[in-house]
């Protein structure tokens, strides 16, 4: 009997595991949608695509690219602050999306932290700090000197009020004490060939980019803002290289969840991320795209923007700039 009662109880337990087990293999069981707030063809568009075409093969389920710009990438980020809680939607933003526009903006319909569940950080942007060729400075110092004898006479050009390329000089700014003018353009190209033409002195651009115009001569490349030096600039200097202690100021790209997706299924999308970021095609191709692989999974990228948020609203709040 005792043998009899032992079976029926593995039988029953074994029905439990069996019954229990797809529960926790439910997700995924459909497709997913990965939403950007900015138009196809773009570097979040780029990042997608390279990741998507490897999750789905790692969830076993198509995934959806849905674009939704406006508003800085807020048009986007309500979209799927509003989704069901599921993890079936996911946004992919970057530095502006998820920590500078909750400063820029004073009537910002979200934030991120409150509305949002970070899910991956996958991806590192460092800028390089670059001078045209009339400025008589070879190394970060020698600009820090020049500026400082010059207060007010050196400018430096951006994209636009309030983005990446604008806030990095600010920071700048703040840890140097130097009085550099903004000139703000409509996008980082106009701005890029008023530098080499020399309109403006001085600038923060994106290391694909800076490194190709140093390379040619057309610029000269006097740091990276990055903690480590860069691959594509091996012989320029980090900030902190330079003097400028604790200077390390990079932009990143990023995928959240709204708020209040079970953190199993955030942990499972995580660990999906996290394979897909180890290989070394995906590696390779993230950095020809400009963007260093840097993977953190959910709770490490939460305690990441957790403070980078105070960082980023400092120089907001330096910078004087508001936006409606």
């Amino acid at each position: 009997m005792k043998h009899i009662a032992h079976a029926c109880l593995a039988v029953v337990a074994g029905l439990a595991f069996s019954t229990a087990a797809p529960a926790q293999q439910a997700f995924p069981t459909k497709p997913l949608r990965i939403v950007i707030g900015f138009p196809a063809g773009g570097p979040l568009d780029q990042h997608a695509r390279l990741l998507t075409d490897k999750l789905q093969g790692v969830l076993g389920q198509p995934i959806i690219v849905d674009y939704k710009p406006g508003a800085g990438g807020a048009v986007g980020a309500q979209d799927v602050m509003k989704s069901p809680a599921d993890g079936y939607t996911l946004m992919l933003a970057n530095t502006g999306v998820m920590v500078i526009n909750p400063a820029l903006y004073p009537r910002l319909p979200y934030s991120t932290l409150k509305d949002f569940t970070p899910v991956a950080r996958t991806a590192m942007q460092p800028l390089a700090l670059l001078v045209n060729n009339k400025v008589p400075a070879k190394n970060l110092q020698e600009f820090i000197a020049y500026a400082k004898a010059n207060p007010g006479k050196v400018n430096f050009g951006s994209a636009g009020n309030g983005g990446i390329s604008h806030l990095v000089p600010e920071m700048f700014k703040s840890a140097t004490g130097l009085d550099l003018v903004h000139i703000p353009y409509k996008g980082s190209a106009p701005a890029f060939t008023d530098l080499v033409g020399g309109q403006v002195q001085f600038m923060a651009e994106s290391i694909p980019q800076a490194a190709a115009y140093h390379k040619q001569g057309k610029v000269r490349a006097l740091a990276v803002t990055s903690k480590a030096r860069n691959p594509a600039l091996p012989e320029v200097p980090t900030a902190i290289e330079s003097g400028l202690n604790g200077f390390e100021v990079v932009g990143f790209y990023g995928f959240l969840a709204p708020a209040g997706t079970p953190k199993e299924v955030v942990n499972q999308l995580s660990t999906a991320f996290g394979q897909v970021m180890q290989m070394p095609d995906v590696r390779g191709r993230m950095v020809e795209q400009g963007a260093d692989p840097a993977f953190l999974h959910a709770e490490a990228f939460h305690q990441f923007l957790t403070g980078e948020m105070p960082r980023w609203a400092e120089a907001v709040k330096a910078s004087g700039t508001k936006m409606d």
